[in-house]
């Protein structure tokens, strides 16, 4: 709420700390740096980062006061820049250094430890993701065999009228196909009913568990069920098509 622009001698404050100390906008708050220096500014506006850990913690104030608070007479000793794409930080930061001389830190860097977990929780999505196809394979395979067995009589019935190996092996492979697709559009529909209640980053408050629905990769989803499913249906294909008409007739 509030106001973001900063003139002299106005500040901008975190929600958490704004509650903690009942300060509202066009309230006076008094800052004090580690130089010993005083000054009282006006709150211009309530900002949150949706963090406790942050709103409760952080002021925004104009170039000018933050210089008279800390005893820097000219200059800035840290500039931050947000991109829209935060992986490419690293490449970003490479261009800045040498252009323009100073310093210039990826944020992959300054926080080496959280990256390592965020590549961690990355392969663990990876791992559960393979099993998760495995486990689909192995079912459909399971089904369209123990299917090919219970449908050996009508299987040696086409083959005695005349259906071909490859027409049998098609058949079933269409099948596992039909299985794979209606699968997949179900999970992902039924994936997307179950995420959409919960809110995007941009509106999530403080304590929730923002979700980015529209990056689930549902595509991907549907088409890797769709592949596997067809692998799966190979085996049992090619089992249903060596079925010999003469001898399953003749039980």
């Amino acid at each position: 709420s509030g106001n973001t622009f900063l003139p002299s001698g106005t500040v901008l404050i975190g929600k958490k700390l704004a509650d903690t100390l009942g300060l509202a906008t066009g309230h006076q708050l008094r800052l004090r740096s580690d130089q010993g220096v005083n000054e009282s500014l006006t709150i211009a506006g309530v900002f949150s980062f949706g963090l406790d850990a942050l709103d409760e913690r952080t002021v925004y104030v104009n170039l000018k006061s933050a210089r008279g608070l800390l005893g820097v007479p000219q200059g800035v000793n840290r500039i931050q820049l947000k991109l829209d794409d935060l992986w490419a930080a690293p490449e970003f930061a490479g261009l800045i250094g040498p252009a323009t001389g100073l310093e210039a830190t990826p944020w992959t860097t300054s926080n080496a430890q959280l990256l390592s977990g965020l590549d961690a929780q990355a392969r663990s999505g990876t791992i559960i993701k393979a099993f998760a196809l495995i486990t689909i394979v192995i079912g459909i395979a399971s089904a369209l065999l123990l299917s090919t067995y219970r449908r050996r009589s009508e299987i040696g019935i086409m083959r005695a009228m005349g259906s071909s190996r490859g027409f049998v092996e098609m058949v079933f492979v269409a099948q596992g196909a039909q299985i794979g697709l209606v699968g997949g559009l179900l999970g992902a529909g039924l994936g997307w009913l179950a995420l959409s209640p919960f809110p995007p980053p941009g509106a999530t408050e403080a304590g929730g568990l923002p979700i980015e629905v529209a990056r689930g990769g549902y595509p991907l989803a549907i088409g890797l069920t769709l592949l596997g499913a067809i692998v799966a249906a190979i085996l049992p294909a090619r089992a249903a098509a060596k079925v010999d008409p003469v001898e399953v007739i003749s039980q």
